[in-house]
């Protein structure tokens, strides 16, 4: 059975691109959303395995979403996917529970690792 994914992105190239490196069968993508709010309403509805949340996004930003939704979902598994790749952005993405961060642009085998390190940490 496949994995469940929800995208969380507002760049409609970014939410294709995804789509298209994750090996068919093994991965579905349930759901894109372009907002934090959208993504916080989403997730009950399709309850993904994995969640993959950029941080720069209108109204809620990732960070924000991620947290909100961790409070009401803590076995939520999330993916930091994002260009703002500094340091203390990483760290807080962290200590919010994120189980991972890849930068875009990402490659296919970047995006994998990230996503079966989220997984085996259960």
């Amino acid at each position: 059975m496949s994995k469940k994914i929800m995208v969380v992105d507002d760049s409609r190239i970014a939410q294709l691109q995804l789509e298209k490196v994750l090996p068919e069968g093994e991965y579905e993508v349930v759901a894109c959303c372009q907002t934090g709010e959208e993504a916080l309403d989403q997730y009950d509805k399709v309850n993904p395995d994995l969640v993959t949340m950029d941080i720069i996004l209108p109204g809620m930003d990732g960070l924000e979403a991620a947290r909100a939704l961790l409070a009401t979902h803590p076995e939520a598994r999330i993916l930091m996917v994002s260009s703002l790749a500094y340091d203390d952005t990483i760290k807080e993405a962290e200590a919010l529970g994120a189980k991972g961060f890849v930068f875009k642009p990402f490659d296919q085998d970047q995006l994998l690792q990230a996503m079966q390190k989220a997984f085996a940490e259960a």
